[in-house]
């Protein structure tokens, strides 16, 4: 019998209830968010696995769609109860981290763990190209911003709300840019991003007996329990950040990312060491690109849904991470091949990035 990833998440699911009780019961704030951090990770690896059930079953278009709108549910529905809480720099700092952990992290393990088994590997090269210039848009819609807070608070030139207006209107342009980016990948140029959907795939996502239903079940009964959990983690940042002397920032940037994303991070592994390195790619950059170019500018929406107005200034750190990841991503994407010391450099990037957030 093979052990695949998909049998630790199973296994992992005995922390949902647990969670709920350590609540009951009154562990400690650390206990409670480490419980719910547990909890969440399979969750999300359900969600994942579900709607790449549905966008197997209803064809390229309307399953790319659903992928592309619900890939990052559970990190909006985090960032979504982090924002009611007010915890505004806990939004940002998972939004970063979402971003570098997926160019970073996911994409580094991937090159490691897929060039360790074959010397090189190939991928898609102009659908690299492409995520990465997205990305490169995602970042100056990060800098844009600062600037703009940095040089007009020192001058006296700008009021709160003129920030949230500017972050109002950015957003718009990243929500529109988006979904014409949908329909270049699902429509213009949908053979540059056309997967091959065969068994090996479903076997390494545990969708491969899984009909609309099945899907549709899971996905509504884990959305359900991930916006509890994510209400319960976030109760617990303050004390768990005071207890064992994490910042908001790294929580945000580290924990919150790596436990949202923990399921794409397995199946972008899985898919790089079968050789399947376009659709490992994929499954980072379109992460990233859906993070910084789909949620962030639905949470600024919310935000002012909820009388809550959230600004799009990042702190100076947070801009540089993201504009670091940016820069290095077309060096190991230029020439559509990759190998094992590739996945080094984009890793040993993320580890000091991550080492500089703890120490900050």
């Amino acid at each position: 019998m093979t052990f695949r990833p998909q049998t630790i998440l199973q296994y992992m699911l005995i922390f949902v209830p647990l969670a709920f009780v350590a609540e009951y019961m009154k562990f400690p704030d650390p206990v409670i968010f480490l419980m719910a951090c547990l909890a969440i990770t399979p969750l999300a690896g359900l969600m994942g696995r579900a709607t790449e059930g549905l966008s197997d079953k209803l064809g390229t278009g309307m399953g790319g769609l659903l992928n592309a709108t619900f890939g990052n549910a559970c990190e909006l529905l985090i960032a979504l109860s982090a924002l009611r809480a007010g915890l505004i720099d806990v939004v940002k700092a998972s939004i970063t981290g979402s971003i570098i952990g997926n160019v970073l992290l996911v994409m580094g393990f991937a090159m490691l763990c897929g060039g360790l088994k074959y010397k090189t590997q190939t991928f898609n090269k102009t659908a690299a190209t492409t995520s990465s210039t997205l990305l490169a848009l995602a970042a100056i819609c990060l800098v844009v911003p600062a600037v703009f807070h940095y040089y007009g608070r020192t001058a006296g030139l700008i009021t709160p709300d003129e920030e949230h207006n500017l972050a109002l209107a950015i957003s718009i342009v990243q929500f529109s840019v988006y979904f014409l980016s949908l329909f270049f990948s699902l429509k213009t140029h949908k053979n540059l991003y056309v997967r091959e959907v065969d068994d090996e795939f479903e076997q390494a996502i545990g969708t491969e007996n899984w009909n609309v239903k099945i899907s549709i079940t899971v996905l509504a009964v884990s959305t359900i329990l991930v916006a509890l959990l994510a209400e319960l983690l976030v109760q617990q940042v303050e004390g768990t950040a005071e207890a064992i002397g994490l910042t908001h920032m790294f929580i945000g940037v580290i924990v919150v990312a790596i436990i949202g994303n923990a399921a794409e991070h397995s199946t972008a592994i899985m898919m790089a060491m079968k050789n399947k390195m376009d659709l490992g790619i994929n499954i980072a950059l379109g992460s990233s690109t859906q993070i910084a170019l789909f949620v962030a500018p639905v949470i600024v929406f919310a935000s002012f849904i909820m009388g809550k107005p959230m600004d799009l200034c990042f702190s100076e750190f947070e801009v540089m991470a993201v504009v670091v990841s940016v820069i290095i991503l077309p060096f190991v994407t230029f020439d559509g091949e990759s190998n094992w010391m590739e996945g080094v450099q984009l890793l040993a990037v993320y580890i000091v990035l991550g080492a500089t957030f703890y120490f900050l």
